[in-house]
């Protein structure tokens, strides 16, 4: 018996025991930390009311229980009232020994699909610091001669043919500037990893939001004050939330909207590699607007280079925010319908012997 209950706590994924009144009799810690509740909080409790899947599996769930087979659904959203929706796998099966009674554990989609987007994301940045290299060198000093020859040229023009070089000048200054922002794509640094208070990158992120790209937005803050430090760079972090609020800025009402930063602990929440190794991203944080949502076309490139939702948007905020977090091991996802977009970052926590904090 002791046997038993040791494999059950050991149990790596969210796992159920529902009775036959399709009550919740047991739950693991990491079904706890699935549902954000305790044990002896959700004991009794229907199971359904606990868990949202976004499927009719009632039916299917009576049927397997009815003929004692197993059930399997995979790719359906899985969430409850205390987090957001996962996309998950869920496996159910008889109890052998209690009659009526079932197991399900819920596994989130964590293996190639996550590690193909992490190489993915590697593979455009390469992709990007190569033609960074190349633009910078062939096209930035032409640009600069165009620039000069317009300029000489507007002194000897009559006044009605000026807006003609001030065009010339202007787009070919509009053209440096992207260069320099795929530059600085190119040359991010590798992360200098400490323990990191990730309440105060979000807090001086919100302040400098509200100061000028966010001025017209009201920021609410929904912290778990238990969270634990994160393990990465403070001004890259920093980097990262600050593209993300500017994004959200960007595609509000011009009256202005509202963004909620949230965090909460999920300690079920780990990165698996296709070599079977892996780590643990307790820590999530999600920026959630009500603006106008990602455009469908895009919605499942938004992380690559050079994609944009924004009529002059270089398509590169978010595939430097994407490549910042691969860097630092973790993950982010995006789900988005108009009137509520969520970004969500899931990261690592530091090593227990880390004591002290940085922002």
């Amino acid at each position: 018996m002791n046997s038993d209950k040791s494999v059950w706590a050991s149990l790596p994924v969210p796992a159920f025991i529902i009775d036959p009144e399709d009550r919740i009799a047991d739950v693991n810690s990491s079904g706890e930390g699935f549902l954000n509740a305790s044990r002896k909080a959700v004991i009794g409790t229907p199971v359904w009311d606990m868990i949202a899947v976004d499927a009719p599996l009632e039916e299917a769930f009576l049927r397997a229980r009815a003929q004692s087979t197993p059930l399997f659904v995979n790719d359906v959203d899985v969430g409850s009232g205390n987090r957001a929706p996962l996309q998950c796998a869920l496996q159910i099966a008889p109890l052998v020994g209690h009659e009526g009674s079932m197991i399900m554990t819920i596994s989130p989609r964590e293996l190639a699909g996550r590690m193909t987007r992490g190489n993915t994301v590697k593979s455009a940045a390469q992709s990007a610091i190569g033609m960074a290299e190349m633009l910078a060198h062939e096209i930035k000093n032409p640009l600069a001669g165009i620039t000069g020859a317009a300029q000489l040229l507007s002194m000897n023009i009559p006044a009605e043919d000026l807006e003609l070089t001030d065009l010339i000048v202007a787009e070919t200054r509009r053209i440096v500037k992207l260069l320099e922002q795929v530059e600085q794509f190119g040359n991010l640094s590798v992360p200098d990893f400490k323990p990191v208070n990730i309440h105060d990158v979000l807090d001086r992120a919100r302040r400098s939001a509200l100061l000028g790209f966010g001025a017209h937005m009201t920021i609410i803050e929904d912290y778990d004050p238990s969270l634990p430090l994160a393990y990465g760079d403070p001004d890259q972090f920093l980097q990262v939330v600050l593209n993300l609020l500017k994004n959200a800025s960007e595609a509000a009402d011009p009256k202005g909207g509202t963004i909620r930063l949230r965090t909460y602990f999920e300690h079920s929440f780990r990165l698996r590699r296709s070599d079977g190794s892996g780590h643990s991203l307790p820590l999530q944080i999600e920026i959630i607007d009500d603006g106008p949502g990602l455009p469908e076309k895009i919605r499942s490139d938004i992380f690559d280079p050079f994609v944009s939702g924004k009529e002059n948007g270089t398509g590169l905020g978010l595939a430097l925010v994407s490549k910042i977090v691969s860097d630092h091991d973790g993950w982010i996802s995006a789900d988005s319908v108009p009137g509520r977009t969520v970004f969500r970052l899931s990261l690592r926590r530091a090593p227990k012997e880390s004591k002290k904090e940085s922002s």
